[in-house]
């Protein structure tokens, strides 16, 4: 019998450019994975639901990508290789520390005899010498991978040909799935070709249930590997119950709960034993200190003891 997955995959196509980002992503994992190192593939950014196969009007999902922006800065911080993939246009490791206008008010502009140089103001030094150096290391050491998607079908096909690419590395990966993945979507079969004309009124939507890929992706895609996912709510009174629900349902390792209002500040690591609080005080807040620094320090303590008990 053909699971609702596979009848996913059978309906929707690959992106236009996917045979490069797989050949991309097998040659990356290939070269690390003789170096022996750890890897983490780190999902980031919302997906999007088009309401046309020309696509105008779509469903989006809530996220600009910060968590997994800054996750992956400190993945590499502590060695690991790092898969980042995410949305097209959401925030970026190292360029999100100078996204909207910041960086513009960084940099001067001099005009002497005809000749226009520009240059990082004195006091911005300081500011962008550490990242650049972060992002030029990463870079030129072949230590990060980005891969972008849009639509919920991009992310699907291209979370499934980077799990195959990782299973060479079993115990060493790491999923560290961020994204935040559309629970509903339209069948392509019943999506208009063109632009939803507003002249014929309203028009009637019927979204489906979208196939939860955690089941393949523990079960068979990347049986070996340390998968950490991610819950987000609203309700405090269901968080750590939907979390260890999630556990239970898909026997992964970790779950990471974060409430909308205060997902910059607190979150609490969900396991089958127990459940424990990260939190940030607003002297820290104030102080610049990013609650990622401590998730992914915390994820990787948990990794290290996955790696001993294997």
């Amino acid at each position: 019998m053909t699971s609702r997955w596979e009848e996913f995959y059978a309906t929707h196509l690959p992106p236009s450019d996917f045979e490069d980002n797989r050949s991309l992503l097998k040659e990356f994992c290939d070269r690390h994975n003789k170096l022996a190192k750890r890897i983490v593939l780190i999902t980031s950014g919302g997906t999007t639901v088009p309401l046309e196969h020309n696509t105008v009007r779509f469903v989006d999902n809530f996220s600009a990508g910060n968590r997994g922006a800054a996750s992956a800065e400190y993945f590499l911080d502590h060695d690991y290789c790092v898969i980042f993939l995410y949305r097209q246009k959401s925030l970026e490791p190292f360029t999100r520390h100078f996204s909207g206008q910041r960086l513009l008010d960084m940099l001067d502009i001099h005009s002497t005899s005809g000749n226009t140089t520009i240059s990082v103001k004195p006091d911005s030094v300081d500011i962008l010498e550490p990242v650049l150096e972060n992002y030029k290391a990463a870079r030129e050491g072949g230590k990060i991978l980005y891969i972008t998607f849009t639509t919920l079908s991009d992310y699907f096909w291209l979370l499934r040909a980077s799990c195959e690419c990782l299973r060479v590395f079993k115990e060493r990966a790491l999923l560290y799935l961020a994204a935040a993945v559309s629970d509903f979507y339209i069948p392509p079969s019943e999506i208009p070709t063109h632009k939803i004309q507003s002249s014929l009124g309203g028009p009637s939507i019927q979204l489906q249930l979208v196939p939860k890929l955690l089941a393949p992706l523990v079960d068979s895609w990347v049986p070996h590997a340390f998968i950490v996912s991610f819950k987000l709510e609203t309700d405090e009174s269901i968080l750590i119950q939907k979390g260890r629900e999630a556990l239970n349902r898909y026997k992964h390792k970790l779950v990471i709960c974060n409430m909308l209002q205060s997902r910059r500040q607190r979150v609490v690591f969900v396991s089958l034993e127990n459940s424990i609080e990260i939190a940030l005080t607003k002297e820290q807040l104030l102080n610049g200190i990013e609650i990622e620094d401590s998730i992914v320090e915390n994820v990787i303590a948990n990794h290290d003891q996955f790696l001993t008990s294997s």
